[in-house]
């Protein structure tokens, strides 16, 4: 539900109605508008009476709304959303952001490495996996801790925001100490538990899509997150699984522009996830770009065939400067900013 306050509602007056919401035992979300402002409810499992709540001081109108999806769904928030990661990094409107690094930060010297050259191709945010859930127990399950220090040390010296994933309730705390936002994997989508504590971090959350999640399940991942109070999300599509045999998944390209219809979220690319094949992604990078995705995340290493995971889908930093001029060049077309 959406209640929408009169231009001349008072502070008090939206805090009255935000009481008496949660009088009701539901969460009131307030939305400041430049000329009013609006107020989401969320908790209801059926329709509420709206009567007690029309009759309050200022309230000019009640929308129902029919997407179980609510405060991730346009229905909620016409505009679209742009998520300041710091430092002057957003992702939305005509903000694209782009992220790349190694699948995982194997060590320091690999690391420096390619943050390296990364950071000389003009990239704002760096990636590498610290934790690693892998589907064989005997692959390389990532650094822990060491492997979140040398993404610290990447940030310190190249002045990049770093990003990394959460792999459960535990490892979250200690990827909050260290990196500037917490991405939560394929696997983890619906982890209930892990995405209501993301939905209390004070940092940014990057969504991927599960491997087999409709576009309202994942939204519906969302929901958890911003629903705990954290309102910068970031989507991703990173490939589902489908007959096809000629890549690792099939990268949903039409789900981007459906996503961008339904919600007003950012919503980036994974090519590499996506396709896992090295000659792929730079195409796929350049079809996300142009179906309207906020940004791009893709895998760099710069001895790709030494990698200790996900090597096969890895581009190169030669593969990466060209990326970044063919992106440069088609940012402008499609009423893009990019660094």
């Amino acid at each position: 539900m959406f209640i929408v306050m009169e231009k001349i509602a008072t502070t008090q007056m939206v805090a009255r109605v935000c009481y008496e919401i949660t009088q009701m035992g539901l969460s009131a979300h307030p939305i400041t508008g430049a000329l009013r402002t609006a107020i989401a409810v969320t908790g209801n499992k059926a329709q509420v009476d709206s009567d007690r709540l029309l009759s309050l001081p200022g309230v000019k109108d009640i929308i129902h709304i029919t997407e179980p999806y609510r405060l991730a769904g346009r229905e909620y928030q016409p505009e679209d959303t742009i998520v300041d990661c710091g430092r002057g990094v957003k992702v939305g409107g005509t903000d694209f952001l782009m992220i790349a690094g190694p699948c995982s930060v194997e060590s320091r010297e690999q690391t420096m490495i390619i943050a390296e050259q990364i950071s000389a191709a003009g990239i704002k945010v760096f990636r590498g996996g610290a934790f690693k859930p892998r589907t064989s127990p005997y692959t390389f399950q990532g650094l822990g801790k060491e492997g979140l220090q040398i993404l610290a040390e990447v940030r310190e010296k190249y002045g990049m925001l770093t990003i990394t994933e959460a792999i459960d309730t535990d490892t979250v705390d200690q990827v909050v100490e260290y990196a500037d936002i917490v991405q939560i994997g394929a696997r983890n989508m619906q982890n209930y538990s892990l995405l209501k504590k993301a939905g209390r971090l004070q940092k940014p959350v990057l969504l991927k899509r599960g491997m087999w999640a409709s576009i309202e399940e994942l939204l519906m991942s969302a929901e958890y997150v911003l629903a705990e109070g954290n309102k910068r999300v970031i989507l991703c599509e990173r490939g589902v699984r489908t007959i096809a045999d000629h890549s690792r998944y099939t990268l949903d390209l039409a789900a981007i522009p459906y996503v961008k219809s339904a919600s007003h979220l950012p919503i980036i690319a994974d090519p590499s996830h996506g396709t896992g094949r090295r000659d792929k992604v730079l195409p796929l990078s350049r079809a996300a770009i142009a179906v309207g995705a906020d940004g791009l995340m893709v895998e760099v290493h710069h001895q790709p065939e030494k990698a200790l995971s996900d090597g096969p889908q890895a581009i190169t930093p030669a593969d990466l400067t060209e990326l970044m001029r063919d992106i440069r060049n088609l940012a402008p077309i499609l009423n893009r900013v990019c660094p």
